[in-house]
């Protein structure tokens, strides 16, 4: 039996399958930590360097790194997210113009993965491209192999942002859009390499109603329970891309991820809000949707210890906050770490407390 204590609130949660019923907790009645870019490593201190010569602002934002996403599972994050970049023929990461500028710095890509068609995994291309899963495939394998080792594990959000923006200056990689076939194609990769048994998809909180929306206003998001083992994915997208993924799909019918879609419409179910002082938050999480924000960002509040924003971001009520900073910056001094009370990263949502 594993105790979790919050501020002002117990929650013991035994094994899953021994939940009892007022412990089963709908999914989005419960709090929970995860990373920000989790699949980033470190930038090579040469590279870093230039960087820094030519953008310290730039620089400093890009500072910080993450232990793999096994390991963060292991300590109990429940929110990863992944970037991944659409490359339809191989090799179009494979050459970071990064070790151009800066000659000796270690390989990346060993077993050559960046040449081999399909989604990679990266922050931004040329200059901070490594990852401990440099494609997508290979992160969803490791979360489907973690997963199968624990297979009563809380469910784990997983906020994922299909990037096409590029360095606009010349020599740079130019990215590939994201179109309605690259989408079909990022939907089935999930599919493929971490399984739908594996997934909890918006017809499952659609259900029986009109819309997705209606199921979330409704209350009709699966207890933990019924999510064990399980991974949520949610498009980090708005505009263009986001009408993309909807597209002939009206409250996501068919497809793998929620989006990030305003209250009101038909996809609405699972909202970024990154500013946790957002009025809005805490009377979207009481009408049933999910929120996710920030706790930090750019290293700015861990460079100044500042907690004041996670500590808004736990009272608001949003149910997943991300941070860089679980464990303490080995890049600068700072005391600045982010967890619950006890170093937990998972509890019940106290914006729910009877």
């Amino acid at each position: 039996m594993r105790l979790i204590t919050c501020v002002g609130l117990l929650l013991v949660l035994p094994a899953i399958a021994l939940i009892s019923k007022k412990e089963d907790l709908p999914i989005n009645q419960i709090q929970v930590i995860g990373s920000h870019n989790s699949y980033k490593q470190a930038i090579d201190p040469a590279l870093f360097r230039v960087i820094k010569a030519s953008d310290s602002a730039a620089a400093a934002s890009l500072d910080y790194e993450h232990i793999p996403m096994a390991e963060q599972l292991n300590m109990g994050l429940r929110n990863l997210e992944i970037d991944v970049y659409a490359d339809e023929n191989g090799g179009k990461y494979a050459h970071p113009r990064g070790f151009e500028q800066v000659k000796g710095q270690p390989e990346f890509d060993k077993q050559a993965e960046m040449e081999q068609p399909g989604f990679k995994v990266l922050h931004v291309p040329d200059i901070d491209f490594r990852s401990s899963a440099l494609t997508f495939k290979s992160a969803l394998q490791q979360l489907k192999k973690w997963s199968e080792a624990n297979p009563e594990h809380s469910p784990v959000f997983i906020t994922l942002e299909a990037k096409d923006d590029s360095i606009k200056r010349k020599g740079f990689t130019q990215s590939e859009v994201f179109t309605t076939k690259i989408f079909d194609k990022l939907d089935a990769v999930i599919l493929e390499y971490l399984g739908k048994e594996h997934i909890i998809m918006p017809d499952v909180v659609k259900g029986k109603f009109k819309t997705l929306e209606d199921g979330v206003l409704n209350q009709n998001w699966p207890k933990l329970s019924k999510a064990s083992g399980k991974f949520v994915f949610v498009l980090d997208a708005t505009g263009r891309k986001r009408s993309t993924y909807i597209e002939d799909h009206p409250s996501l019918t068919g497809r793998v991820m929620f989006t990030n879609a305003e209250a009101g419409t038909p996809e609405a179910a699972l909202m970024i809000r990154n500013n946790p002082k957002d009025t809005q938050i805490p009377e979207l999480v009481k009408k049933g949707y999910i929120i996710r924000t920030r706790a930090d960002a750019d290293t700015k509040q861990a460079r100044r210890n500042d907690r004041s924003d996670f500590e808004a971001a736990c009272k608001s009520g949003a149910q997943i906050i991300t941070t860089d900073y679980y464990k303490r910056s080995t890049h600068f001094k700072s005391d600045y770490a982010i967890s619950f009370a006890d170093e937990k990263y998972f509890r019940a949502n106290p914006l729910f407390k009877k």
